[in-house]
């Protein structure tokens, strides 16, 4: 397995180090820059060499768009700063509509049924607490209220074209599908219950000082269909936070291909590859969002959410019922909510693309204590440990974007958004889309210091097995085994710094 080569102690070589050959060349794929502009971008996306003062802007992690007031339990909530009167409504309509409650058919709410029959969630915000991360059940019998299991089997020969061509994410199991659904409407079994153990797992950092890790065994509970398939893989995930889909949607695709390095032929150990997904019509694109990337815009990101997890149907996902195999006939025999006069799906595409302005402008908080000197040196830390390899640090967005809120801002949200091979022990052994079972597509980190002041239980990592940043840390492997060991090695206040760092984006 390959590892990361460690950064060079003298910070000059820092822009060297994390700058690939190729971007000279890749930068001119940009077609939305004039020259000036181009040379612009390359100058303020270059990686800093200082770590004695913030460099320019870095306190506005979303260029114009970055929230600025007041830090409380709510501040993952508000719209981008730099929206306009009339796109503030439509934020705020599909705020109620993410936040709105659905029912089963019938009901006398005909505008909000359609519900299931099977599900894991009745509103958007149940998974996605005031719009930030959700957690995995703490102990064996706790409800698992904003996590999802992944199902599927390894597949038949005409499935894995299928999923070689991009028209299927993955085998579902025969009778359960893609996803299980921990809930159901009146008279109707849930698919089943979620139960995961932990193990303690003790790791000795230099210092003397001992991190317990909990790792996780997933198990599902009165399965109400029947048995699982016997070679079901399972995947464990928790929602992840929301803001700042908008400006992710807006890196330019040259910028983030850029990182790309799949044979790894720079040889520093990180070999990055971009997810590639086929999207509602059918074109080949870049997957941005999902743990594995497997959704290339947040309007279909969002429709996947609405079937999966709420069985209602979109325009890009029509069936009204959901993830409801039609081995679950009791479920397919139910009544849908699909109003003629409203539409031809639960969820008509003017109330879908309400739910996606308003996924894409859920505004960015500003850094915090960006002057301070542990947090830069923390900073420093976080370069020179190769955390950054793989965490990019800025972007520009494309200047030619329809949104004028999202168009041609800086961003500082510190992702590559390429999948990563992250080791043995977060591998969940399950592919999804062109993810292997190792792979995970980087997270962005900006406003994860936030995590707990909007979610006290927030918990990080695809299946939220880590309760704190460090915990996070030392469960990296595979390509960033080497950064996570020079993490250990560390004396403690650099471990300290470090941390100070996260908890300040």
């Amino acid at each position: 397995m390959k590892r990361p080569v460690l950064a060079a102690t003298a910070v000059g070589l820092f822009a060297c180090l994390f700058l690939p050959a190729s971007y000279a060349d890749d930068a001119t794929a940009r077609d939305d820059l004039t020259a000036e502009q181009r040379t612009r971008v390359e100058e303020v996306t270059r990686p800093t060499a200082a770590f004695d003062k913030p460099e320019r802007f870095e306190r506005m992690s979303a260029g114009s768009a970055t929230f600025t007031k007041r830090i409380n339990a709510n501040v993952f909530s508000h719209a981008s700063s730099n929206l306009e009167f009339a796109e503030l409504q439509r934020f705020l309509l599909g705020n109620g509509l993410f936040r709105k409650d659905w029912v089963s058919s019938p009901s006398s709410t005909q505008a909000s049924d359609g519900l299931g029959p099977l599900f894991n969630a009745r509103a958007c915000q149940s998974c996605h607490i005031k719009d930030g991360r959700g957690h995995a059940p703490a102990r064996i019998g706790d409800p698992a209220i904003s996590l999802l299991v992944r199902l599927s089997v390894p597949p038949s020969e005409e499935q894995a074209k299928a999923i070689a061509d991009g028209r299927l994410a993955a085998a579902p199991d025969p009778v359960y599908g893609l996803q299980l659904q921990d809930a159901a409407v009146a008279g109707l079994s849930p698919e089943g219950r979620v139960e995961i153990a932990y193990e303690d797992v003790p790791v000795a950092l230099s210092g003397g000082e001992t991190v317990t890790l909990r790792k996780p065994t997933l198990a599902i509970r009165d399965p109400g269909f029947g048995p699982l398939d016997p070679d079901i893989m399972m995947s464990a995930r928790v929602a992840p936070p929301m803001i700042g889909l908008g400006l992710l949607e807006s890196v330019a695709e040259s910028d983030i291909l850029a990182w790309a390095d799949p044979e790894d032929r720079n040889g520093d150990g990180i070999s990055g590859r971009p997810a590639q997904v086929r999207d509602a019509s059918g074109a080949w694109k870049l997957g941005r969002f999902g743990w594995k990337g497997i959704a290339p815009s947040i309007i279909e990101q969002s429709a996947g959410a609405f079937s999966g997890d709420m069985g209602l149907s979109t325009p890009i996902a029509p069936d009204h019922w959901g993830d409801c195999t039609v081995a679950q006939e009791a479920c397919r025999a139910l009544p849908h909510g699909a109003q003629e006069r409203f539409g031809a799906e639960e969820v008509p595409g003017d109330l879908l693309d309400l739910v996606s302005f308003y996924s894409h402008h859920l505004a960015v908080p500003a850094r915090r204590k960006v002057n301070d000197k542990a947090v830069l040196a923390g900073k420093k830390v976080f370069y020179e440990a190769g955390c950054a390899s793989c965490h990019r640090p800025k972007y520009v967005t494309r200047n030619d974007v329809a949104d004028p809120a999202l168009r041609f801002q800086l961003i500082w949200p510190y992702t590559d958004m390429l999948l990563h091979n992250m080791g043995e022990d977060l591998a969940d052994h399950r592919s999804e889309g062109s993810a292997d079972g190792y792979e995970w597509r980087t997270p962005p980190l900006w406003g994860i210091g936030l995590s707990k002041v909007v979610n006290d239980e927030a918990a990080f990592l695809h299946d939220g097995r880590a309760r704190t940043l460090l915990e996070a840390v030392l469960w990296h492997g595979g390509e960033a085994q080497a950064a996570r060991d020079r993490v250990v090695e560390m004396d403690k206040q650099d471990r300290d710094n470090l941390i100070r760092f996260l908890e300040s984006l």
